[in-house]
């Protein structure tokens, strides 16, 4: 019996003796966190299931996991197909499929701690009608049979320093009080790990690759604040920089402290906080006003300090970048480069640069048919040479004390086949397109995706995953509201407005499996345009990352004149802002790399 198949028959076993029929594994945490610590990891554990996102549910004889399109191969790979059946999110939800599959009168177990209020609303609605029940666990299951689980991290809160910051905690928690007493409210749930660094100008080590802590928050209509963190995590620096306005508690009395809560206005964000809170809330006698967590909409625009600090940020990674690049165009037509050691060298330049805190997400570094794996994550059992003639992707970032970024090159080794350039060719004009737009205030993501998949469709090809998302500010490389992304797709953010301030990627994308991949991500900034004669406010992008494409991969036959001169005044300005930051052989590469098309 392989280690996978014995987790699963694990836990059937505990589900017997819980008196439950099934039981729902999503990968998320007590926070709603897309990037979980490695004690939240259940899927994974059960599974073998290495992607961001995905969700499970287990019944006596049969189970399922769910993946979005961007996983479709990866799961397949990673999770044996004679335990699980997979299914296609959003086609399926997991609440459909129960009620298709859930026994007759049976009990499906969940852990409130890991679901929002609106999933189990649906969850038992849909159960209802197969005559099923669904049960909140007091205790996970699978923590109940996961031998040696990891317990949450230790690692101590980071202060954020206020010039980083652009404005002190005491101002973004007086705001958000100004804010509660509009609403005629007493309180606010914070419970998004990174609501809660962004307004305390706090930052932590808790999650791979996410600069924050294991903690819930309660902020006041005075501007006070309770803060719930292990008490071992917050040193001295921690203790003056949060000052007197902020009350420190144990993270395990955090449920507890609801309690108290009875007879006041509570907001709490039914996308953010899980559905536990509610009914704790519901318990103490709390009246709850269901609304938007007050801090995503600021921390998604970002101030002067922050701009100024990703625009430094980029400027350092872009300039690794560069060198990689270089380092690549040297030694992988020599042999012996595979997805690991390029992925090890990229680091290394972005260490050299300084200030690297941690990448900002697992590089995904793939060669040949592995770079058609969207979110693919090179290991020792899956690691290709980097071979002459093919393609290789290459999406990676890096969390500074000043930003976050995030970048995608596709880069031909040898010559690339008349189709591979082609293909590129429109994913570019895509790229292009979206950042030459111009839109009036209001627009939403949804209404620029197909800006970036026309000339793709146009071929009848496209891609399974949105075109852009947000981005933190030494924070979550995927940040909400907004987001670039088809209307109806089932990914969030897509019908948020646009405003001056929003950072976002754009990042179109081409994937034939079995042979290559192609994507193409520069990170860019929402930002007022002046035009003659304009009768609305007018929006556009600003690009923040500066590192070349590959010209060998361009069909020039395919580009306008206008797309031509993008390109050309985008490696111009590549030149301008990293030339003086490389010298020798990289800046005689860059200099090439960026000559006119």
């Amino acid at each position: 019996m392989s280690t996978y198949e014995a987790r699963l028959a694990a836990l059937r076993e505990q589900l017997r003796s819980d008196r439950l029929d099934g039981f729902v594994v999503p990968l998320t945490d007590e926070h709603m966190s897309e990037y979980v610590g490695s004690y939240a990891q259940r899927l994974a554990w059960l599974t073998g299931f290495k992607g961001s996102a995905g969700s499970a549910v287990v019944l006596p004889e049969e189970a399922a996991i769910f993946v979005d399109g961007r996983y479709t191969l990866q799961v397949r790979d990673q999770v044996s197909a004679e335990q699980w059946s997979y299914q296609s999110v959003p086609e399926t939800s997991v609440a459909d499929w129960l009620q298709q599959h859930a026994p007759e009168g049976g009990r499906i177990g969940y852990d409130p701690w890991l679901h929002t209020r609106d999933w189990v609303k649906k969850a038992r609605a849909a159960l209802a009608d197969k005559g099923a029940e669904l049960v909140a666990v007091g205790r996970n299951p699978i923590d109940a049979v996961w031998s040696g689980q990891p317990d949450p991290s230790p690692a101590l809160l980071i202060v954020q320093p206020d010039d980083l910051a652009g404005q002190s905690s005491a101002s973004k928690r007086q705001a958000i009080a100004d804010w509660l007493k509009g609403e005629k409210a007493d309180a606010a749930v914070l419970s998004a790990l990174d609501s809660i660094a962004w307004t305390f100008n706090i930052r932590g080590e808790d999650v791979s690759h996410t600069p924050v802590a294991l903690s819930f928050a309660l902020v006041h209509d005075d501007g006070t604040a309770d803060l719930f963190v292990a008490p071992e995590k917050i040193g001295d620096d921690v203790r003056q920089h949060l000052g007197n306005g902020v009350r420190l508690h144990d993270r395990s009395a955090f449920e507890a402290s609801l309690a108290g809560l009875g007879g006041k206005t509570v907001v709490v964000d039914p996308e953010r906080a899980v559905a536990a809170i509610f009914e704790a809330l519901d318990q103490a006698g709390a009246r709850i006003l269901s609304r938007r967590d007050p801090s995503v909409l600021p921390k998604a625009i970002k101030n002067e300090a922050e701009v100024a600090g990703h625009m430094a940020a980029q400027a350092r990674d872009g300039s690794a970048m560069v060198r990689f690049l270089h380092w690549l165009s040297v030694e992988a037509p020599k042999g012996g480069v595979d997805e690991l050691t390029a992925s090890d060298q990229l680091l290394a330049f972005r260490k050299a640069c300084g200030d690297l805190r941690d990448l900002s997400f697992d590089t995904i570094s793939g060669a040949g048919p592995n770079g058609a794996i969207v979110h693919y994550k090179a290991s020792e059992e899956t690691n290709r040479p980097l071979e002459m003639n093919s393609l290789y992707l290459i999406d990676s970032g890096g969390q500074y004390p000043d930003g976050t970024t995030d970048i995608t090159r596709t880069v031909a080794i040898g010559t690339p086949t008349a189709e591979m350039r082609q293909r590129y060719t429109l994913v570019l004009k895509g790229h292009i397109a979206v950042s030459r737009a111009r839109f009036p205030a209001g627009t939403r993501g949804a209404q620029l995706d197909t800006f970036a998949r026309q000339y793709l469709w146009q071929a009848g090809l496209d891609y399974a995953h949105g075109t852009g998302h947000g981005v933190g500010s030494y924070l979550s490389v995927h940040e909400g509201p907004q987001r670039i992304a088809p209307a109806g797709s089932g990914q969030a953010g897509g019908d948020e407005p646009l405003r001056a301030g929003m950072i976002l990627s754009n990042e179109p994308g081409y994937y034939k499996p079995g042979a290559y991949g192609i994507r193409i991500e520069n990170l860019v900034l929402v930002v007022p345009v002046e035009i003659p004669g304009a009768e609305k406010d007018v929006l556009g992008f600003e690009p923040l990352t500066w590192v070349p494409m590959d010209r060998s991969l361009i069909d020039l036959t395919l580009l306008t004149a206008e797309e031509r001169a993008w390109v050309d005044d985008y490696h111009a300005r590549v030149l301008e802002i990293i030339g003086p930051r490389v010298d020798g052989e990289a800046l005689d590469w860059l200099r090439s790399a960026c000559a006119p098309l």
